[in-house]
């Protein structure tokens, strides 16, 4: 799996960049696409750093994948060409794109490994999900699996893979079960990190090439801090 930061212009860290994709490892604070905020969101950013690159006038074509919440880190999916962008988007929509999270955690969960079943039901007002046991009015059904990696001098490691692909679906099934994400204040942390980061990384991701039909699978670099350094320590 690669790991290496092909470029990091602007801060900006390309891990894989070919003729149809580029892949970037996400900075806790970005926002993937523009918002309410006007704060410049990363496929602008992107946007710049391919016309730079490659001398091209006028207006890049960038298609955006799929999105990471504002205070998590991790691989981030753009399409470069109008031909990938529906391909990936259905490869991402039938999971086949295998997507892998770390956490990290204050209190270990009941089980060191575990799939955890829940319905969320988003509140709009204020941007948060919440899980229930059994199926509620307008909720949805989501399924993830963890396990536990290492543990730490105060916090626990683990390893999350998706089954279902739900708003804040990590960060509320994991609070359900008294595991709230260092620095996550929304889902019950109780002190935030220094950066309004959550440690909460998009760590690996697998997927069939939508043009080439080769297998891509990228690392993303861990974000620069004590708690992560000993996580790989």
């Amino acid at each position: 799996m690669s790991s290496k930061i092909l470029s990091n212009k602007d801060n900006l860290q390309v891990i894989f960049e070919d003729n149809h994709i580029i892949i970037v490892n996400k900075r806790a604070g970005d926002i993937v696409q523009g918002d309410k905020t006007g704060d410049k969101p990363l496929s602008e950013v992107v946007k710049e750093y391919i016309a730079q690159k490659y001398n091209k006038p006028g207006n890049v074509y960038l298609g955006v994948v799929h999105r990471l919440d504002r205070p998590t880190t991790g691989i981030i999916v753009f399409s470069k060409t109008s031909k990938a962008l529906p391909r990936l988007n259905k490869l991402f929509a039938d999971k086949e794109a295998k997507k892998t999270y770390w956490a990290v955690v204050k209190n270990a969960p009941p089980k060191n490994a575990d799939t955890l079943t829940h319905w969320l039901k988003k509140n709009p007002k204020n941007n948060k999900s919440y899980a229930h046991n059994k199926e509620v009015n307008e909720s949805k059904k989501a399924i993830l699996h963890y396990k536990t990696l290492k543990k730490l001098d105060r916090y626990i490691l683990l390893e999350i893979n998706l089954e279902t692909g739900r708003h804040h679906q990590i960060r509320s099934q994991l609070s359900t079960i008294g595991c709230q994400i260092k620095g996550d204040l929304k889902y019950g942390f109780d002190r935030s990190n220094k950066d309004a980061s959550i440690h909460l990384h998009a760590r690996h991701l697998s997927f069939i090439h939508p043009v080439k039909k080769e297998p891509i699978q990228v690392t993303a670099p861990l974000p620069k801090d004590p708690i992560w350094d000993a996580c790989t320590a």
